[in-house]
Order: structure tokens, then C-alpha cells, then sequence
């Protein structure tokens, strides 16, 4: 009975976490429901729960965590700058003669507020505000429209700066370290935020021209689906050299500080944050739109959005706490070695419960919770902790797309029109998660798709 307390543990959390309670405190409450019980019974050390102190006061002192709340301001700020609305209409104007045309300017468009925001929320619901009731009025299927939107929204978990990244950076780093340490390496090597970073461009261009791919093939084969906006429709094309300039010149140039003074090791990702933190509140001042009312707004969603991170990795701490308190990680350890397959077939079923929890469970939930339990064992079996951590970071992204709970649904359900079913929904991002698991399949075919590029760049 011993044994099974850990799956108990984390059945039990699962359970409470669907019945809808807070996550931070479904978390901590659980664990710790769990470590008395075991007290009581004489099956938990109660030591294990004297490190929780230690585990805060670590969160607290890490560095690299504090880039958080700053890519969060970023976002918001940025979000609050119009640039999404000045964008899709620069992008209608030039892709608009095309079949599909529309769907590919909210490709590009979510692309660039990726790069620039890193918010997926904050993306759907901005690109489902401005283009959603332009592509239905203009004749685009709906499960095109939706499923373009809410796949292009996602874009910020893979595209650098990503929130989801600077997270995952910091435990598959701990994780890398530990699973050094635990095969007798006593100067383990590190991994960084830069590395994932580095790792994620070329899957995430990749997605994006997978995207395009799709709407291509459509127009072509189904040009109902997808028609040109009319020619009496278009915006003026004149001075469309000013307008690209003027819509794209500024994220660009953002995001090249940001990721630039990362990637050539002039800043931390900490350092790199701050400084688009506050080039979105030069942004925001150029377009004359910062005024105290939205700063704040900004503010008020950023400590929100930030204490919610944190309180979930205090929580998450906790857990995992009381987890290798009664042998978890041992258990899991033992379970993935003695699969048939080996590493293959290891690696296989990880990525596959984390497809699964992606239906129920939020990406930090799933970073927090379930990465560091499996992270070292397989890190431990020799694989790169580069690759492995993007291979993590597309299926977290494809868990916002899984239905019946994948968060950009609901953030697109909350906007759209209410001629829109839930059902047109899901069966517009089917498509979309088809090529995130194919993605992932042809990454794990050729590994060199996520580490060439740091390879090239730090050796």
C-alpha cells in the first residue's frame, strides 16, 4: 500500500485541481494533507517538510525568475500599445489579393506579438477581437478562422522571449544539474535560458511556415474556405511602404534588443526583460497612448499574472517535497528504466502523459509539477537537456489547443460572436494540433532542428 501513496498523491491532486480549486493552494494543500497522513501512519519522514523553508527562500533568490514579471509588463504594455490593431490592418492591405490571404496576415501577425508579448492569452483574445468578425464577414470558413487564430495565438510559448521558456529554463537547468550529480558528475555542466531560447527559433519559424503551408493547401484545394478580399474592400495601398515600416519597425526592434543582447551574451534574460520592459513603455509613449489610468492597468495584471507564477511554484515546491518524501521519484525512475523501448520508449510515454494533462491541466501546473519529476531520470539516460526541453515546450504549446479544456479555446469562446459554436472551435484547431504533433515527431527525428543553432552560437 506504501507504494502506491505517490500515485495517490498525484491522483489526488489531479482530482482537486479538476473540481476547480486554486492550483497553488490544490497543490500545497494536497502535499501536505498527504505528509500528515504519512506522519500519522509512520510512512513520511516529517524532515522532508523542514526543506520547505529552504525551497521558498531559493525561489525568492533566483535571478532568472525575475525576468517573469518583466516579460509579463512587456506584454501587457504592448498589448496596450495598439500594435496588434495597426498590424493586422498593415498585413490585410498586403496579403489580401491572396485566397487565404487574411489567415496568413494573422499567421505573421501572431508570429510578431509572440515574439514581442509572449502572452497567450493576451493574443488570442487581441487577434479575436480585431480579426475574427473581418474574417467571417469577408466569407472565411469558421473553423478556419478560429483554428487560425487560436493556433497563431499560441505562438508565444515556443517564439522567444517566451514566459513558458524562462520557466522551463530554470528546471530543465536544476534537473540537468541533478541528473549530473546523481551519475557521480560533481562539476555538472549548466544549461540556460539563452540555450532554450537559442533552440526554439528554428521549431518555432518552422511552425509558423507549417501554419502558412496549411492555409496555402487550403486555398488551393478548398478556395471557398479561404476567399481574397474583395478588391473594392482593400485598404489604400498607398504609402504601403510607411505603413509596414511604421506597424513593423518598432516589435522588431524591440524584440531584436530583447533577444539580440541575450543570444550574443551581452544581457541575462533578466537584464534583456528590463530592457523590454521598458522599451514597450517607449513604445507605448511614441504612440501616445501611456496615460497613469493604463499604467495601472499594466501594473495591476502584471503583480496578477506574476503572483499567480510564483504562488503556483511555492505550491509546486511543496508537492514535490512530499512526492520524493514517500519514494515518488524513485518509482517513476524505476518505471520509465523498465519500460521496453528504452530511452525511445521512456521518452515516448513522458511526452505522451504531458499530451494527455494538457487536456486538464495548465502549462505551469505541468512545468512545475510534472517536468522536474521526469526530467532528471531521463536527462540521466544521456539525452540533451536542449532538445528535450523544446520537445517539452511544443507539446505544453499544443496543450492549449487540446480540447476540452485548452485555454486558447476558452480565450477565443469568450470573444467570438455568439454565431460561433464551441464545436466549430474545436473542430478548427484539429489541423493546427495535427502539425504541432508532427512538429514534434520530426524533431524528435532529427534532434539537430533545436541544438544546431546554440551548438553554432555558444559551441
Amino acid at each position: 500500500m506504501t507504494e502506491l501513496l505517490p500515485l495517490l498523491l498525484f491522483l489526488g491532486a489531479i482530482i482537486v485541481l479538476l473540481l476547480g480549486y486554486s492550483v497553488a493552494f490544490s497543490l500545497a494543500g494536497t502535499g501536505l494533507i498527504f505528509a500528515a497522513i504519512g506522519i500519522m501512519t509512520g510512512t513520511f519522514e516529517p524532515q522532508f517538510l523542514e526543506a520547505v523553508p529552504n525551497r521558498i527562500f531559493g525561489i525568492m533568490n533566483n535571478t532568472v525568475l525575475i525576468a517573469v514579471p518583466l516579460f509579463v509588463f512587456m506584454g501587457v504594455m504592448l498589448e496596450r500599445s495598439k500594435i496588434a490593431e495597426e498590424l493586422l490592418d498593415t498585413m490585410a492591405a498586403l496579403f489580401g489579393p491572396l485566397r487565404g490571404g487574411l489567415g496568413i496576415s494573422v499567421t505573421v501577425v501572431g508570429m510578431l506579438l509572440a515574439a514581442s508579448t509572449g502572452i497567450v492569452g493576451a493574443t488570442v483574445v487581441t487577434m479575436g477581437l480585431l480579426s475574427l468578425p473581418t474574417m467571417l464577414r469577408r466569407g472565411y470558413d469558421p473553423g478556419v478562422a478560429t483554428g487560425t487564430i487560436c493556433a497563431s495565438g499560441t505562438l508565444g510559448q515556443i517564439i522567444p522571449p517566451s514566459i513558458v521558456l524562462v520557466l522551463l529554463g530554470d528546471v530543465i537547468s536544476s534537473a540537468y544539474q541533478q541528473s549530473q550529480l546523481d551519475r557521480g558528475i560533481f562539476s555538472p555542466e549548466t544549461v540556460t535560458v539563452g540555450d532554450l531560447f537559442l533552440g526554439a527559433l528554428i521549431p518555432g519559424l518552422m511552425l509558423v511556415g507549417a501554419y502558412i503551408l496549411y492555409l496555402v493547401g487550403k486555398a488551393i484545394f478548398q478556395p471557398d474556405t479561404v476567399p481574397a478580399i474583395p478588391k473594392e474592400e482593400r485598404s489604400a495601398m498607398d504609402n504601403m511602404f510607411r505603413r509596414v515600416c511604421s506597424a513593423l519597425l518598432p516589435p522588431v526592434l524591440l524584440v531584436g534588443l530583447v533577444l539580440g543582447s541575450i543570444l550574443a551574451g551581452w544581457a541575462t534574460p533578466t537584464e534583456a526583460a528590463s530592457v523590454g520592459a521598458v522599451g514597450a513603455i517607449l513604445l507605448a509613449l511614441m504612440r501616445r497612448c501611456l496615460t497613469l489610468g493604463i499604467l495601472k492597468e499594466v501594473m495591476q495584471t502584471t503583480t496578477q499574472v506574476s503572483s499567480m507564477v510564483f504562488i503556483i511554484l511555492v505550491g509546486a515546491s511543496i508537492f514535490s517535497l512530499v512526492f520524493r518524501g514517500y519514494g515518488g521519484d524513485d518509482l517513476v525512475r524505476e518505471f520509465l528504466t523498465d519500460l521496453p523501448g528504452g530511452v525511445f520508449g521512456a521518452v515516448l510515454l513522458v511526452m505522451l502523459v504531458i499530451f494527455l494533462l494538457g487536456f486538464f491541466l495548465d502549462f505551469i501546473e505541468i512545468t512545475f509539477v510534472v517536468v522536474p519529476i521526469v526530467a532528471p531520470i531521463l536527462l540521466s539516460m544521456g539525452l540533451d537537456p536542449i532538445w528535450l526541453g523544446i520537445m517539452i515546450a511544443i507539446n505544453l504549446q499544443t496543450s492549449f489547443l487540446t480540447p476540452p479544456f485548452g485555454f486558447a479555446l476558452f480565450y477565443l469562446r469568450g470573444v467570438a460572436p455568439a454565431s460561433i459554436t464551441t464545436m466549430q472551435i474545436y473542430r478548427g484547431v484539429i489541423p493546427f494540433i495535427l502539425i504541432q504533433l508532427l512538429a514534434l515527431i520530426a524533431i524528435a527525428q532529427w534532434p539537430a532542428l533545436a541544438t544546431w543553432l546554440p551548438t553554432l552560437v555558444y559551441g
